[in-house]
């Protein structure tokens, strides 16, 4: 993936604010800080993308983010700033004192090898040892947002996910128990990640899943990638199976059907396509959205089988909770297990959509507690 896109623009409403009702749900708030804290803590985690920044505070080891908010980004000059706005506004509500978080994970939309920052769909451009510095902690982490989506997988309980197809999700476990876990999510882009448990924690194997050749099934498939390689050499799963690539896919569903080129966004693609053809909905678009959920079932069928993800493959991102019913009802789970003589292997893995928003917060809050260990 592409991950400086991932959460960019006009495309980040379909990761966040066409979800926004889920994400409003899955806030985890409480009035007041807990009586006892654990020794450490608290631990303050983000996710930054590049309109909004999420904040939260741990209190305990294995605890979910509490007292959670959105800031908005381009109303602070960069994380630490916006931290300590998040941190001063709960003493304000509160009537108190500031917490004094002793470590902090931050997940970020982009390349976090080096200890300069800078996020390509916003102002911010910093220095991790300096946030680290000026808000006082002892550790900042700085993780990839598929990084630490692939971290929550351990910790999600069954009111964050919905089973695709028939079998349950496997349910939180401790390393040790959980074999590997993988996640695919298309957003703006396409992330991919997975855990996998060891004695030490749990280790997260984040890459770029999302530039792999897409794979045709069928001769329709196959006519869609040879239309689309006439603007793309290389046909990755992310030019079709995300937020950028959706128009992508609609073009070559229109020229291969021999029907026009709307020239539409993804938003609209997803709008027409789920309406009926009697109530303004749109052929192409429909079946752009087929393909597009086969197709992703695919690629997750593909993940499952490299992985050797026996304990579960997720999709997180934005677009399959805008689907709704219709991405329960597609051919992905269909797809996901089509794999000729492994058929059979994959029908016992389950497949499930992570339906909280706040998902990266648990990923960052696992990372910082396995570092304190």
């Amino acid at each position: 993936m592409a991950q400086e896109e991932h959460k960019s623009g006009v495309l980040e409403t379909l990761m966040h604010g066409l979800v926004a009702g889920v994400a409003e749900g899955m806030v985890r708030e409480e009035e007041h800080a807990p009586a006892t804290v654990a020794a450490g803590y608290p631990h303050l985690v983000a996710d930054i993308g590049g309109t909004n920044a999420r904040f939260g505070l741990v209190w305990q080891p294995g605890q979910q983010a509490q007292q959670v908010q959105k800031l908005p980004v381009a109303e602070h000059a960069g994380p630490a700033e916006a931290a300590r706005a998040y941190l001063d506004g709960l003493a304000a509500q509160h009537g108190g004192k500031a917490p004094k978080p002793h470590r902090a994970a931050f997940a970020v939309a982009t390349p976090t090898r080096d200890d300069r920052i800078v996020l390509t769909n916003s102002h911010w451009n910093f220095s991790r040892r300096e946030v680290e510095a000026t808000l006082g902690l002892e550790v900042l982490l700085m993780l990839n947002d598929f990084e630490a989506l692939a971290l929550s997988l351990p910790r999600l309980k069954a009111d964050q996910l919905q089973p695709i197809g028939p079998l349950a999700p496997f349910a939180a476990s401790a390393p040790g128990e959980g074999g590997t876990l993988a996640v695919v999510g298309p957003g703006t882009g396409l992330g991919v990640g997975a855990v996998i448990d060891s004695r030490h924690g749990w280790i997260a194997l984040p890459g770029e899943g999302g530039h792999v050749t897409l794979p045709a099934a069928d001769d329709f498939e196959a006519a869609l990638l040879q239309w689309a390689r006439k603007e793309f050499p290389h046909v990755s799963a992310e030019r079709f199976l995300s937020g950028i690539g959706l128009p992508v896919m609609y073009r070559a569903v229109a020229g291969v059907l021999g029907v026009p080129d709307r020239g539409l966004a993804a938003e609209q693609i997803v709008e027409q396509g789920l309406l009926p053809l009697d109530a303004g909905g749109d052929a192409a678009c429909e079946r752009a959205l087929d393909v597009f959920c086969a197709m992703l079932g695919g690629v997750a069928g593909n993940l499952a089988l490299t992985l050797g993800a026996r304990n579960g493959v997720y999709i997180g991102g934005g677009i399959a909770p805008r689907l709704g019913d219709y991405f329960f009802r597609s051919r992905f789970r269909e797809r996901f297990e089509a794999k000729g003589r492994f058929q059979g292997y994959l029908s016992q893995i389950p497949t499930a959509l992570i339906t909280d928003t706040l998902a990266a917060l648990t990923g960052a809050a696992l990372a910082v507690e396995q570092h304190q260990r």
